[in-house]
């Protein structure tokens, strides 16, 4: 049986987030690719069960702070300013 086919997409991220998911990937054991590919996974699973994927800030302006680890996968977002 052939394996589903992923679909391929552009991705522009800034500096800083790729840095913040490098670190998190590296710490999860996974590749970057491979983490965002996970933490979208789980922020759809979550969706799906209770129609909150993510925080009240959704809209505010990126700003990770990196090394900060709170809440990391508790609403599928990395905390941002």
């Amino acid at each position: 049986m052939d394996a589903p086919r992923k679909k391929q997409i552009p991705l522009r991220l800034s500096e800083k987030l790729y840095e913040e998911l490098t670190r998190w990937a590296e710490d999860d054991f996974r590749s970057v690719n491979g983490q965002i590919e996970y933490l979208l996974t789980e922020c759809v699973k979550q969706r799906r069960k209770n129609g909150a994927y993510v925080g009240k800030e959704i809209d505010a302006p990126l700003g990770v702070v990196l090394g900060d680890t709170r809440n990391r996968t508790d609403d599928c977002s990395t905390d941002m300013d």
